[in-house]
């Protein structure tokens, strides 16, 4: 089904965070779908699948965080990127597009945002959608050092070399990084146009989101986000919860039981053929679990 696309900026810290709407407005009873994306750094582009939760008779917003994607700034400014600019962020968004009531789904990156949005005590939060996203960093990098323990063994050769020579930002060091993408982020082959347009964006410009807060890769976090753990608080969230992620996820299964146990009340599905991005590698699965749990929870 075709819906009506909008997009336009919203004036933030002196920038303009840009966003695009699919669907013209809700059906009775409905609520919309805000989606945070991950990175961090990265942009919407990979979350398009989700375009189809507009057939369900709600508006579907993604927004390019600050710095990524369309709402990249033309200076310089490592200091500008921390996780509470983030979380401002989402109730700037909210706010420009009067987006009171909403269901907020967020994915890796998006999903730890999420989590820390939900901490400010938020009104008008359905329900809450965490997809592939740790609560912990360090528990992020003890498993994504299990799966690496994995590759094939000149790959972690590859990658340990740059990583003591600090040359992560080599050609080798990129490809040594694929073979770790096609396992455990995107096992849909080729990616479709609407990933790699993501992946081009954090390939083709200075990451400078991404490497300011997560460092050169998945597993190699040096940055400031290295020590960010909410294991502890993840008991304050009170609204209904869904966590999702993939059978080979570089969020492990351990990653999202715990995030689930540690929700009251969350429901975890797991998808057996995907990893990092279900809401891809199995998209007429992942769409129908997101839908008949946020219709269960209109407000």
């Amino acid at each position: 089904m075709k819906h009506k696309i909008t997009e336009g900026t919203i004036p933030f810290k002196g920038y303009e965070t840009w966003y695009r709407i699919v669907g013209e407005a809700e059906e009775s009873g409905k609520l919309p779908l805000l989606c945070l994306h991950g990175g961090p750094g990265a942009t919407h582009d990979y979350l398009e699948t989700l375009d189809a939760m507009a057939d369900t008779g709600r508006r579907v917003i993604y927004y390019d965080q600050l710095g990524c994607g369309k709402s990249v700034i033309p200076v310089s400014n490592p200091s500008l990127w921390t996780v509470e600019l983030f979380v401002e962020e989402v109730d700037v968004v909210r706010e420009a597009l009067g987006l009171d009531y909403i269901h907020l789904l967020g994915q890796s990156w998006g999903g730890m945002l999420a989590m820390e949005y939900m901490f400010t005590t938020p009104d008008g939060v359905a329900s809450l959608t965490i997809a592939s996203s740790p609560a912990s960093m360090e528990q992020w990098v003890q498993e994504a050092n299990r799966l690496r323990a994995e590759l094939p063994p000149e790959v972690q050769a590859t990658l340990l070399k740059h990583e003591e020579a600090g040359t992560t930002d080599s050609g080798e060091y990129a490809e040594a990084m694929q073979v770790f993408y096609d396992r455990h982020v995107c096992r849909r082959q080729p990616y479709p146009d609407y990933v790699m347009r993501s992946f081009e964006f954090l390939g083709n410009t200075p990451a400078e989101v991404y490497n300011t807060m997560n460092g050169p890769s998945e597993f190699h976090v040096i940055g400031t986000i290295k020590d960010w753990d909410l294991r502890h608080r993840l008991g304050e969230i009170d609204v209904p919860t869904l966590v999702t992620s993939g059978r080979y996820d570089e969020a492990t299964p351990l990653i999202a039981e715990t995030v689930q146990k540690g929700i009251p009340g969350a429901q975890w599905v797991i998808f057996e053929d995907s990893s990092h991005l279900a809401h891809v590698e199995e998209e007429e699965r992942f769409m129908q679990v997101l839908s008949d749990f946020i219709s269960q929870h209109e407000g």
